[in-house]
C-alpha cells in the first residue's frame, strides 16, 4: 500500500506517536481516576466519621431504644450537622440507616428530609457486622444510579452498633470527570500529532527530496546523460551521500568520456599499421618497391606489426586481469639486477635523446618478493614512459631506497610531466593524459591501470608525483626477501 519511503517514514512516525500518545493518555486517565476515587473516598469518609462520631455522643446522653429515637431527640442538632458534612462535596448525599436498613432521614444538597427507601438487605447485614465499606454499588430502592458509598456503623456504649450512617456519591461524577479528562487529553493529544504531522511532513520532505533528485539523476545515467547532478542542501548526512554521489557520477562521467577516448585511440592504433602494412604489402606485391628497399620496407612492416602485438598484449592482460585469471608467482628475486638490465635496454633510446642517466641503489643486491615478471612489467613500462616523455638532454634516475621492511622504486625524468587535473586519473582505465596524440603514438594509456592493477594484488603502493612542465616522478614498493 505505501510504496514509497516518503509514505513509509510519515506511517512510521505517526505511528509511533499516536501509540504514545495512546499508552499517555491511558497511563494519566488511569492515574487521575485513581486520584479522583480515592479523593472521593476520603470526603466520603470523613463526612460518614463525623456524622458517626456526633451521634455517638448522642448515645452516651440521652435514653433510646431505636437508632431513629437518637435523631429525633433533637432533630435540630442532628439536621445543622448533617447540612454541614454535606456542605463538604456538592455532591454528597448522607443517609442514617437503622439496623433493619429503613432510611429515617437523608441529606442531599443541603436539605434535610424524612427517609422513604431501605438499603438492601445484602449490604446492611456486612455493616451490621461493625465493617466499614467503601464500594461501588446500586443501593437499590434508594438510588436509580450506581453510587460509591462508604459506610460507618454507629456504636453505642456497649459496643453494639445501633444504626448505620451512609456518605453517597453518584459514580456519574467520576465519570464525568474521567470522560472530560480523557477528552482534554485527546484534544491536546490531536492537536499535537497535528503539529507533529505538518513537522514531520516537511521534515520528511526535505530528506527525502535529494533522494527522489538522486533517483531521478540514476534514471539519467541509464538514459545516457552524464551531465545531470544531484543537489546539495545543508551539511547533514543526506548532504554528504549527495556529494559523494554527485562525485560518482563525475567519475563515471569522466570515466565515460576515457572510454571513448580509448574506443578512438583503439581504433586508430589497429587502422594506421593495418593501413601502414596493407600499403606495403600492396606495393611489395605489385613491383612499385624496388627488390634493393625490399628488406627496409620488411622492416616497417616488423615494426607495425609488433605494435599491434603490443596493443593486442594490452588488451588480453586487461581481459584477463578483469575476469581474475592472472596469477602471480611470488618469488624473491634481485630488484637492483632487474632495474640496471631494464635500463641498460633503453640504451640506444637514451643516447638518442642525450639524457644525463643517474643509478642509485642502496645495496649491491636487493631482494625482493614479488612475482617476477609482472614487476618487470611494471618498471619497464615506467621506464619507457620516462625516456619517452623526457626532453632532450634532460635528467633520468631510477633509485632504489630500503625502510621499514619495503624498498622504494622511483623513476624521475625532466620533461613536459603530468597536469595536476590529470593526476587523480593516471592509473584509470583508458587514461591518455597526451590527448593531441603529439608525443605518445605507440600507448594506448592501458600501462599504468595494468601496474596499478598489479601492484593491488601484490597490496603494495604505486604513486606518481608531478610538476608539469618540469619533471615527473613515479614510486611503487615491494616487500623485502632474504637472499635466496
Amino acid at each position: 500500500m505505501f510504496k514509497s519511503v516518503f509514505a513509509k517514514y510519515i506511517v512510521g512516525i505517526m505511528s509511533i506517536i499516536f501509540i504514545s500518545f495512546l499508552i499517555l493518555v491511558l497511563i494519566i486517565t488511569g492515574m487521575v481516576n485513581s486520584y479522583a476515587v480515592d479523593a472521593k473516598e476520603a470526603q466520603l469518609s470523613n463526612a460518614a466519621h463525623g456524622a458517626a462520631e456526633f451521634l455517638e455522643a448522642r448515645t452516651k446522653s440521652v435514653s433510646f431504644e431505636s437508632f431513629s429515637d437518637i435523631i429525633h431527640e433533637d432533630q435540630a442538632d442532628v439536621d445543622r450537622m448533617l447540612r454541614t458534612l454535606s456542605a463538604a462535596g456538592e455532591d454528597i448525599t448522607i443517609l442514617l440507616v437503622e439496623n433493619s436498613g429503613e432510611v429515617v432521614c437523608m441529606v442531599s444538597d443541603g436539605t434535610v428530609r424524612g427517609g422513604d427507601a431501605t438499603v438492601p438487605r445484602s449490604v446492611m447485614d456486612e455493616v451490621n457486622n461493625g465493617i466499614e465499606l467503601s464500594e461501588f454499588r446500586m443501593l437499590e430502592g434508594v438510588f436509580d444510579e450506581r453510587h460509591m458509598f462508604y459506610a460507618v456503623p454507629v456504636f453505642t456504649r456497649e459496643d453494639y452498633v445501633c444504626g448505620t450512617i451512609f456518605a453517597c456519591t453518584p459514580s456519574a461524577t467520576l465519570d464525568e470527570l474521567l470522560s472530560l479528562m480523557i477528552n482534554t487529553v485527546i484534544i491536546g493529544s490531536l492537536w499535537v500529532m497535528l503539529a507533529a504531522l505538518i513537522a514531520v511532513y516537511f521534515i520528511t520532505d526535505r530528506v527525502i527530496s535529494p533522494l527522489k533528485s538522486m533517483s531521478h539523476m540514476a534514471k539519467s545515467f541509464a538514459a545516457g546523460d552524464f551531465e545531470v547532478r544531484a543537489p546539495v542542501r545543508g551539511r547533514d548526512e543526506v548532504a554528504e551521500l549527495a556529494v559523494a554521489f554527485n562525485n560518482m557520477a563525475e567519475s563515471i562521467s569522466h570515466l565515460e568520456v576515457m572510454r571513448n577516448t580509448f574506443m578512438a585511440n583503439v581504433s586508430h592504433d589497429l587502422r594506421t599499421p593495418m593501413t601502414t602494412i596493407s600499403g606495403f604489402i600492396d606495393n611489395i606485391l605489385s613491383g612499385a618497391i624496388p627488390p634493393e628497399k625490399r628488406d627496409y620496407y620488411l622492416g616497417l612492416i616488423r615494426t607495425e606489426v609488433q605494435r599491434l602485438a603490443r596493443l593486442v598484449s594490452s588488451l588480453l592482460d586487461i581481459s584477463r586481469i578483469q575476469a581474475g585469471d592472472r596469477k602471480f608467482d611470488f618469488k624473491p628475486f634481485d630488484i637492483c639486477e632487474m632495474a640496471r638490465r631494464i635500463l641498460i635496454s633503453f640504451e640506444a633510446k637514451i643516447d638518442a635523446k642525450r639524457l644525463d642517466v643517474s643509478f642509485e641503489c642502496d645495496r649491491e643486491r636487493i631482494t625482493v618478493l614479488a612475482d617476477h615478471d609482472a614487476i618487470y612489467q611494471i618498471l619497464y613500462n615506467i621506464c619507457d614512459n620516462a625516456v619517452k616523455f623526457s626532453r632532450e638532454g634532460g635528467r633520468l634516475a631510477l633509485s632504489l631506497h630500503e625502510g621499514k621492511g619495503r624498498v622504494t622504486v622511483c623513476v624521475f625524468n625532466e620533461g613536459e610531466g603530468i597536469a595536476a587535473a590529470d593526476l587523480p586519473f593516471v592509473f584509470e582505465r583508458f587514461y591518455k593524459g597526451d590527448k593531441s596524440r603529439g608525443l605518445d603514438k605507440s600507448g594506448v594509456g592501458l600501462g599504468l591501470f595494468i601496474s596499478k592493477t598489479i601492484m593491488d594484488a601484490h597490496r603494495e603502493r604505486i604513486w606518481v608525483e608531478s610538476e608539469q612542465g618540469k619533471s615527473c616522478a613515479f614510486y611503487f614498493t615491494l616487500a623485502l626477501s632474504e637472499p635466496n
